[in-house]
């Protein structure tokens, strides 16, 4: 066994050194599991953005989130167009409780597909956006 008399402020200066070369890395490498404490965030600076899954543009890397099996990144089939160009209230679908009235009215009809078809092209932009489909 080796023995090696150092003092205190000897340990906290090699320490010191070797932190700083630590922390001057381009990259961090964990080889355990990453824990945070309840209330502790990950802040993000607002200027060029931070991209999670970068590993030379692999697209085998990958992601899940709230304990589900990791995922490669999904295909959306085809980007959505709505050729229904308007109709009805915004956010809105008609109630069709009474068949009688709505079985054959073909306006309301097209106009929540519309509403349908808006909504579903805003999820699946935001998705792509965010890189959750390609």
């Amino acid at each position: 066994m080796y023995s090696i008399d150092m003092t205190p402020e000897q340990v906290r200066q090699i320490i010191r050194q070797e932190l700083a070369l630590f922390m001057r890395s381009d990259r961090f490498t964990f080889q355990k599991d990453i824990e945070m404490q309840d209330g502790r965030n990950i802040q993000l600076a607002t200027g060029t953005g931070t991209k999670i899954g970068t590993l030379g543009g692999s697209s085998g890397q990958k992601l899940a989130f709230f304990n589900n099996v990791p995922v490669v990144q999904q295909i959306s089939a085809a980007n959505l167009t709505n050729n229904v160009t308007s109709g009805g209230d915004n956010d809105t679908i008609a109630n069709y409780t009474d068949l009688n009235t709505y079985a054959n009215d073909a306006g309301a009809i097209r106009n929540d597909i519309y509403q349908l078809a808006r909504k579903l092209k805003q999820i699946n932009d935001g998705c792509r956006s965010f890189g959750l489909f390609t």
